[in-house]
């Protein structure tokens, strides 16, 4: 029972964190694409990634919602968050030029050191959840 809870806290926390920063990146798609756009790679890449991004993260929100296929959810959650918080870490330390940023709507507002934590916070939420998981399975 307290596996179930735990599943079901994490996976709610991180269905409000992509469904709200896919959404926010469609709805504002023009700005959230010339934020993309002025990202320190290669132009096509970050073409790519200005739809690929908030599509990815509303198909984790999905995978979260069920639980046939909440494993893979938590699974793709601590890679995009591992991803995303490398980057941060990276302009936190100043690895590039200039600083740029893609962040969803409140999170605009928190400095680099905030965001990394922020990140480093729901990696655990998702390790978490992935773990309660196992622990259902095993009982």
């Amino acid at each position: 029972m307290k596996n179930h809870i735990m599943d079901k806290i994490a996976s709610t926390l991180l269905i409000l964190l992509w469904t709200y920063t896919g959404l926010d990146k469609l709805i504002q798609f023009e700005a959230s694409r010339k934020a993309f756009l002025n990202q320190p790679m290669p132009n096509e890449l970050e073409e790519v990634l200005a739809y690929v991004i908030p599509v990815s993260e509303l198909l984790l929100a999905l995978l979260l919602l069920f639980s046939i296929t909440r494993w893979w959810g938590y699974l793709g959650s601590i890679l995009l968050l591992t991803v995303f918080t490398t980057y941060v870490g990276l302009i936190w330390v100043g690895a590039f030029p200039r600083v740029p940023c893609n962040c969803a709507g409140i999170l605009e507002s928190l400095g680099w050191a905030e965001h990394f934590v922020l990140n480093l916070g729901f990696i655990g939420v998702a390790v978490w959840g992935l773990r309660s998981l196992k622990f259902k399975v095993e009982s």
